[in-house]
């Protein structure tokens, strides 16, 4: 089972806490339905903290890769988010991942996500061909639905079918990868058929669909044989031995689509922080945590409000309610969250489950000096289980 490092975004406020007020931690994680990635920023609110707060986090999330490179780590995720104060510095994966390209040597570097629908799939084949060819065939990228109304400023008008145009628009990501010839319509409406430049080192282009959970989604990932990128949190170990089933099934039956094997490759996402000991741990990743699943939960509630699908936005009692819940449930199962002994208990858990990758959340707002010593012990494990 392969270990990679994933930023997902921490809220910069947290970070800031954590970090004793700075605004100096770093982050890495990745997923949700939007995407994910690192990041500490001093400051607060939906506009973000500072612009050299937000340079400090360009360095720390740097720091992390190359650390993370040299220590042997299988992949590097980050992830896509917009005007949120979750994930400020996040606006661009194929931005950042060229930097981190040309910065590491051997670890792979993924998107974790591309919120499809808000692009054209020639702009995405064209940028992501640019990070494969200047990391030398180390790219690849999962592919998301999006799920904040906001995101979508930036393309309106494909809220409503963003599902339907995320997985019609996978074939013809790959085709366009592949350097098929695509016709598509021009600035005056006549069709123009194209072929996209620059060429990718990869023949095939290696592929994932992001899923918050939804069954469906984890079998249409199978049909289209591409690999599945979920998460642990929120869900029991039976519900994700299930959706891990129905994905394998689902890609054994289907034809071969330049993607992964019949076998498929199921990549989970974990908040992770490898501590010295269980109380450390509990100590230094309680309030981030709680933090960042709180300022989650108050995200999905003003988002579905807003949305008009019912409901409001939560109370402050039941954010907390909420989040102490899920933090405490987090910790008996699903994260990496813990002393080695704990986390090796969980990495061998998750293997049994047919976890073929561990995306390791590590920027939930614990600072980044621990969060580099959690790498190096993470990284112990990793060659105590080979």
């Amino acid at each position: 089972m392969d270990l990679s490092v994933m930023f997902f975004g921490a809220d910069s406020a947290t970070a800031a806490r954590s970090d004793g007020g700075t605004g100096d931690s770093a982050t890495a994680a990745g997923g949700g339905a939007t995407g994910g990635s690192p990041t500490a920023a001093a400051g607060g609110g939906a506009t973000g903290g500072s612009p050299a707060s937000h340079a400090r986090t360009y360095d720390d999330i740097l720091t992390v890769a190359r650390t993370a490179d040299r220590l042997g780590f299988h992949a590097v995720w980050t992830p896509e988010r917009h005007f949120q104060q979750v994930g400020q510095v996040f606006p661009s994966p194929p931005v950042l991942s060229a930097a981190l390209a040309v910065a590491t040597e051997r670890i792979r570097i993924r998107a974790g996500s591309v919120v499809l629908p808000l692009h054209h799939p020639l702009k995405v084949a064209e940028d992501w061909a640019v990070v494969d060819n200047l990391s030398h065939g180390r790219a690849g990228l999962s592919v998301a639905t999006g799920w904040h109304s906001a995101d979508f400023t930036l393309a309106p008008g494909h809220y409503e079918d963003r599902r339907r145009r995320t997985l019609e628009a996978v074939p013809e990501l790959r085709r366009l990868w592949a350097g098929e010839a695509v016709t598509y319509p021009d600035g005056t409406g006549r069709p123009v058929t194209v072929v996209p430049q620059p060429r990718p080192v990869q023949r095939e282009l290696p592929l994932w669909i992001t899923t918050s959970g939804n069954p469906e989604t984890w079998e249409t990932a199978g049909r289209l044989r591409a690999g599945v990128l979920g998460a642990t949190v929120g869900q029991s170990r039976d519900e994700l031995a299930d959706k891990i089933d129905r994905y394998r099934r689902a890609c054994a039956a289907a034809p071969d689509q330049a993607g992964t094997d019949a076998h498929g490759r199921v990549t989970l996402m974990a908040h992770t922080y490898v501590g010295a000991d269980d109380a450390e741990v509990r100590r230094l990743a309680a309030a981030p945590l709680k933090a960042y699943l709180g300022s989650y939960l108050r995200q999905t509630a003003a988002n579905r409000a807003a949305d008009a699908r019912g409901g409001a936005e939560l109370t402050g009692e039941q954010t907390a309610m909420l989040t102490e819940f899920a933090f405490q449930r987090y910790l008996n199962w699903g994260s990496l969250l813990g002393s080695p002994g704990t986390c090796a208990k969980m990495l061998a858990d998750l293997r049994d489950l047919g976890c073929d990758e561990v995306a390791c959340f590590i920027d939930f707002g614990i600072g980044r000096d621990e969060v580099l010593a959690g790498l190096h012990r993470l990284a112990e494990l990793r060659e105590a289980a080979l």
